[in-house]
């Protein structure tokens, strides 16, 4: 099932940039002459593509030390036919702590506490200007959270409820199937605690996403994203808020929150994770 996530990923964003492709030469075609307006002709002259890249990292020396690297990559179609998404995040955070030998002595070592990777990709046909279907995908990976890893494929319905200069609103909903693995529980063997691999879980589910965009003012934006993807066994919750300020036309200063929730998890886990983050973002 991994690996036809992975391959669903992959065909989803070779069809996203083939369809990038065509839009551009025909954008090229029709010989527009127009330059006025730079950031809507620039959206014109390349299909309707847009993409962000955000990168934050935290270091700490002395008698505590740690470091943490965070960084997202986003890319995003909208014109008449389409409205595609892709994204891909990543999370690290190493710690030194104070470890044992067998020798009795103890050493400080980097102890890596955060080693999250997750992406997906949609593709989004229009049917009318507000309506759309759309297909989507996405794999999640995490070493320290409630599953080891998680994927979902899904096939569903769009509506844009709401567009103008300040506000965006787009609701999706439509069935899927997922497929997850539960985080190793540990378990003690001959005074020795071992972790034990927990079988792959398989489900229909009902995926559900909201996503929101406010302009505040000309250089502010807020960003609001909430993930669904119910099933009998486990329910699924993430929600992305964000705030940039622009200091240029590319550069950007953002701070963002996410919550994610589980809503059954195994004994010694936490059913609700939180992440806080203050990048440098980039605009293509």
């Amino acid at each position: 099932m991994k690996k036809t996530l992975i391959a669903t990923l992959l065909m989803a964003t070779c069809a996203c940039f083939a369809v990038h492709a065509q839009d551009a030469s025909n954008s090229d075609n029709s010989g527009s002459s127009s330059s006025s307006s730079s950031s809507a002709n620039n959206g014109a002259n390349n299909g309707g593509w847009t993409g962000s890249g955000e990168f934050g990292y935290a270091s700490a020396t002395g008698n505590t030390r740690s470091q943490n690297v965070n960084a997202k990559l986003g890319l995003n179609q909208e014109n008449e036919q389409w409205k595609n998404n892709f994204f891909l995040d990543v999370l690290r955070t190493k710690v030194q702590e104070k470890v044992a030998t067998p020798a009795g002595n103890t050493v400080d070592e980097f102890e890596t506490t955060a080693n999250r990777y997750d992406g997906g990709a949609s593709v989004g046909y229009k049917l009318d200007p507000r309506s759309y279907i759309v297909g989507a995908a996405r794999y999640d990976h995490d070493d320290f959270g409630a599953n080891l890893w998680q994927g979902v494929v899904s096939l569903g319905y769009g509506y844009i409820a709401l567009k103008d200069a300040r506000n965006e609103l787009s609701f999706e909903i439509g069935p899927g199937y997922k497929e997850y693995r539960p985080a190793a529980l540990p378990i003690l063997i001959d005074g020795a605690t071992i972790n034990q691999d927990q079988p792959v879980e398989h489900e229909l589910v009902a995926r559900g996403l909201i996503n929101y965009k406010f302009r505040l003012t000309a250089n502010t934006s807020f960003e609001d994203t909430f993930l669904t993807e119910a099933g009998s066994k486990n329910t699924y919750i993430q929600n992305d808020a964000g705030l940039a300020v622009s200091m240029t036309k590319k550069l950007a200063l953002k701070v963002g929150f996410q919550v994610r929730h589980n809503s059954d998890v195994l004994p010694g886990i936490k059913r609700t994770d939180t992440l806080t983050t203050t990048n440098l973002v980039y605009n293509f």
